[in-house]
């Protein structure tokens, strides 16, 4: 095996078995860490936590709900996620390769935008901050599109897992900063100061791309006109997959679903039973966290020991059928230690399904295409968690908590025969990356 963060490309055995010392040895997957934590800093700063000057401002809440339409840079980015397959960054390419200078754009943009935020005053000069913050979302959409670029390119299939656990991990601690930390600042120093703390983190972003090894840049298309570098990710997908790539895509979009519908309706079954803001905060924001970052890394684990169908099947049955522990929460009222057993069951259950996913997702990729295909089935998963979860609220309203949680826990079932449909097709799609002589992200050392 290769060293870890070598770009000098030494031939594997498709029959060797990746071992958990690989992994965890492995100095891509601790370079996730930073680069989580770089993608995830910006997230709040122009969401709630914004939010909360902007209504101490005495911005009208209409306009602060307005000002949320800069999350549709998460939702469309692979809209111009073909520019970074595609194109270099000035000087930043010749020094670092594409990925990495795309990378280095995206983390300074985002810091430069959220010292724009800094430097804004929302009482006077309402339009800098939107201004500002509209750039701190574009720039932080894109660096998550190169970063998983980047994170494709440079391991194979089976190492997914962990680096997404890595990578997840980096990106809760850098909620927990731009959340909690920045409201601290800004309640004993001012909101600038909390605005410039934040910018000066993302040289921990900075730090990780300067380390990261480059990716296999050989394997990139050469520049096409935009349309092309639009139509060719799909057409190429098509091309690999045919009709399979329907149950695929149905699998991607339905995966996350119940989780999703979870997330919006969850906070309001806590607060109808009776728990206390302090109970919820203790239990789901605090101790959840950590219980979601261990399921990552069993995923990621699970990989590297069952494989990545199996995988897959075990974290789209748990996934959905942690929706039962709601079901019975809401029928049994507010029991504090059934609480904290479905935060549990829920955040560990998210937290694997969601390694399994992005390992799975990363392996539909081609590695000329990985950024644009990837941000193309992100978007994907996400979409109908967002419409269907905008109706959850009507449903418990007619219906009550334990039908709405019933009914989604049974996705599951859809979700297991969806799993066996395509369990050809992922068994040979791991097989032709094994047999590789080279593993994805293997440069020769003549284009280092």
């Amino acid at each position: 095996m290769r060293q870890p963060c070598s770009g000098v490309p030494i031939a594997v055995s498709a029959k060797r078995r990746l071992s958990l010392r690989d992994v965890l040895t492995d100095g891509r997957v601790a370079l996730m860490l930073p680069l989580g934590f770089s993608s995830g800093l910006p997230f709040l700063l122009v969401f709630s936590t914004l939010s909360a000057w902007l209504r101490e401002a005495g911005i009208s809440r209409t306009e602060i709900g307005m000002l949320s339409w800069v999350a549709l840079a998460y939702s469309f980015k692979f809209l111009w996620a073909p520019i970074v397959d595609r194109y270099d960054v000035p000087g930043l390419a010749g020094l670092l390769g594409r990925r990495r200078g795309w990378m280095m754009f995206a983390q300074i943009a985002t810091a430069l935008g959220l010292v724009g935020i800094a430097l804004s005053d929302p009482q006077t000069r309402l339009s800098l901050t939107i201004a500002s913050a509209l750039l701190v979302a574009f720039a932080s959409a894109t660096q998550d599109v190169v970063v998983d670029g980047w994170r494709i390119d440079v391991a194979a299939t089976e190492r997914q897992g962990m680096m997404a656990a890595s990578y997840q991990l980096g990106y809760r601690l850098a909620l927990i900063c731009a959340g909690a930390g920045a409201l601290y600042i800004a309640e004993f120093v001012n909101w600038r100061s909390a605005y410039m703390a934040m910018a000066a983190l993302m040289i921990v972003g900075l730090v990780g791309t300067l380390l990261a090894p480059r990716g296999n840049e050989s394997a990139m298309r050469e520049r096409l006109p935009f349309t092309a570098a639009i139509i060719e990710p799909l057409a190429d997908l098509f091309r690999r997959k045919g009709l399979i790539l329907i149950p695929i895509l149905a699998l991607i979009a339905c995966f996350r679903l119940p989780d999703f519908v979870a997330g919006v309706m969850a906070n309001p079954l806590y607060i109808d039973l009776g728990f206390s803001k302090t109970d919820i905060a203790n239990v789901s924001k605090l101790y959840g966290v950590w219980i979601g970052i261990i399921g990552a890394f069993a995923g990621g684990l699970a990989l590297t020991r069952l494989g990545l169908w199996w995988t897959l099947l075990v974290g789209a049955v748990i996934a959905a059928s942690s929706n039962l522990m709601f079901a019975w929460l809401a029928s049994e009222g507010a029991r504090l230690d059934l609480l904290t057993l479905t935060i549990s069951f829920d955040n560990f259950a998210a937290g694997f399904a969601g390694s399994a996913l992005i390992a799975y997702m990363s392996g539909l990729t081609s590695p000329g295409f990985a950024a644009t295909q990837y941000a193309l089935l992100s978007s994907l998963y996400a979409l109908p968690g967002k419409l269907i979860g905008g109706a959850s609220g009507a449903v418990v309203d007619a219906y009550g908590y334990p039908l709405l949680f019933t009914g989604t826990a049974a996705i599951g079932i859809p979700l297991v025969f969806l799993c066996f449909i395509i369990r050809r097709d992922t068994m040979k799609t791991v097989e032709e990356k094994k047999e590789q002589n080279v593993l994805p992200g293997s440069v020769p050392a003549a284009s280092r």
